[in-house]
């Protein structure tokens, strides 16, 4: 049975492209240099994500984002704009997405887009260019609160932003290609290619546990600066750990779980404790 039906809408009806750069352009007058500086330490990104094109993968990505949609809308699974559980999330990035500049320039250009999918699944996640989607298993089943949904949002964002899918794929093909330094160069085009087809691996590509760490301090930090609270980084993962004992959310399929995360995350919420408070000061 539809868990939309009762909202009695057609499964016809367009999702709206919902541009948050106004949010950005609200919000930037709020955001004092200070405040620019990075609190959390994640180091540099890997250099062989530039044997990807980031404009070809984003193209992939929004491809595959639409094709998604589509399917939903086709099974009358997608949230309409209205939709309570929608607006919520949507209130959520606007908060959020005025932040992730400077984790990444690119981002001042993205076509941010916030989806709500209705599905059992325990799962989320953000594709190359700012393309969202949330499940409502995990909203409904872990019972998240809004700084909860802030931290997955967070961290699933700080996934596009640092560019890991983009630095998956260059390290995979490399590896399988077998390909010299003189070659690497030349066959950019061949790799390009490669990102262009990537399709349905952007939603179930596995990171590395380093792209993990950094997901979460770098989305614990957008978060803290959204106005959410750090702790609730901690408290997120421990519903997550605990999901994982009953059978596992798909949210853990691409996102290795582990005590030590949690113990990483606990030592970073001094450092972006003032971030948080300077978010709620400012209302």
């Amino acid at each position: 049975m539809c868990w939309l039906c009762d909202l009695k809408t057609s499964s016809s009806t367009p999702s709206r492209v919902w541009d948050a750069r106004r949010g950005f352009l609200l919000a930037t007058s709020a955001v004092g240099a200070d405040a620019a500086l990075a609190q959390v330490n994640v180091g540099s990104s890997s250099q062989v994500r530039n044997l990807v094109p980031a404009e070809t993968l984003e193209n992939s990505a929004r491809q595959q984002y639409s094709q998604t949609l589509s399917e939903a809308r086709a099974q009358r699974a997608l949230a309409p704009d209205t939709y309570p559980q929608l607006v919520r999330i949507r209130q959520i990035a606007s908060r959020l997405i005025p932040f992730t500049a400077q984790w990444n320039p690119r981002a001042r250009d993205w076509k941010w887009e916030v989806n709500l999918i209705g599905s059992k699944q325990l799962n989320a996640w953000c594709m190359p260019g700012g393309k969202i989607a949330f499940y409502t298993g995990i909203i409904d089943q872990l019972k998240l609160t809004d700084d909860e949904i802030a931290m997955i949002m967070g961290h699933e964002m700080a996934h596009a932003l640092r560019e890991h899918a983009r630095e998956r794929l260059a390290k995979s093909q490399v590896t399988n290609i077998g390909l010299s330094l003189a070659s690497q160069l030349l066959g950019l085009g061949q790799l390009g290619n490669v990102a262009a087809d990537l399709g349905t691996q952007l939603l179930t590509l596995k990171y590395s546990r380093d792209d993990e760490s950094e997901a979460d301090l770098v989305g614990l930090e957008i978060a803290a600066r959204g106005g959410y609270k750090p702790e609730a980084s901690v408290q997120l993962w421990q519903k997550m750990l605990a999901a994982n004992g009953n059978g596992g959310p798909q949210f853990l399929s691409t996102h290795p779980s582990g005590s030590n995360r949690i113990e990483e995350l606990q030592s970073n919420l001094p450092k972006v404790q003032r971030l948080y408070e300077q978010a709620r000061q400012q209302g």
